[in-house]
């Protein structure tokens, strides 16, 4: 006679994605940024020069080209592409805390360990930020059908004095919202992540996507400020850029690095 053993419940273990860091370390991590900024500021003043022009030169362009209409989703698929382009102030970050010199073009020409698979996130991150776009000219089609986009000068109008235009908000809005929350997981920390180690894309997006979906009080913080003095920023008429672009990159590089020491290690220190 076969005696089948008993049922147990599985051993307890910790999980691997786990930080238990309070919602406050946010504001440590922008601290820290600063504080990278501050030292040695000529290079990340410089860069985030270079982040303003940039900008300044693809708005330009849609105005030239008459594609000021995607303009606003434009705007946002920077947060998508952001964290890309902000793998020279992650260099730099890494640089200081090496005790490293600092220059502006060791942080333009960055050796990321990933290599080419840097690369290949970059490709899939723009591809997201077209897709987004995409999704918001369909959102437009489907509420005002061929009208024509009326111009900055009376979108608002539009927008905020007719039923049509404010359903268009909400589900334009949620829309958005999504798209905002998966490549804010997928690129939080998969940049920085290759800078540092030899991984490949898809990991490094996984592992991202992972450590922000469990130790989301923390990161919904982080996420709320980033995208606080994003707006900042565009209130100055993206000035802000030069200043808010680089703290924000060193700030990530930090979140980074206290994100990726094992639970176990935190304990222990």
């Amino acid at each position: 006679m076969v005696v089948i053993p008993a049922v147990v419940p599985p051993l307890p273990h910790e999980n691997r994605w786990t930080r238990n860091l309070p919602a406050a370390t946010a504001f440590k991590w922008l601290a820290q940024g600063w504080q990278d900024f501050r030292t040695v500021p000529g290079p990340s003043i410089a860069y985030g020069m270079l982040i303003f022009l940039l900008s300044a030169a693809i708005i330009d362009g849609l105005f030239l080209f008459g594609r000021d209409y995607i303009l606003f989703p434009a705007l946002a698929g920077f947060m998508v592409t952001g964290p890309l382009l902000a793998i020279g102030t992650y260099a730099k970050s890494r640089q200081i805390a090496r005790g490293e010199p600092v220059s502006l073009m060791r942080m333009i020409f960055v050796r990321p360990a990933a290599g080419a698979q840097l690369l290949f996130t970059g490709v899939l991150l723009c591809l997201l930020m077209l897709i987004w776009m995409r999704a918001a000219v369909i959102v437009y089609a489907l509420f005002f059908g061929l009208l024509p986009f009326p111009g900055l000068d009376h979108v608002a109008a539009m927008l905020f004095t007719t039923p049509v235009g404010w359903a268009m908000l909400i589900v334009g809005s949620a829309v958005g919202a999504l798209f905002a929350s998966f490549s804010f997981a997928i690129s939080a920390f998969s940049i920085p992540m290759q800078l540092e180690q030899r991984v490949d894309a898809l990991t490094a997006m996984g592992t991202s996507f992972a450590l922000v979906g469990k130790n989301l009080p923390v990161m919904l913080t982080w996420g709320m400020i980033v995208l606080g003095l994003f707006l900042l920023s565009l209130v100055t008429g993206l000035l802000g850029l030069i200043v808010v672009f680089p703290v924000l990159g060193h700030g990530t590089w930090h979140a980074y690095e206290t994100m990726k020491a094992a639970p176990s290690a935190e304990k222990a220190s």
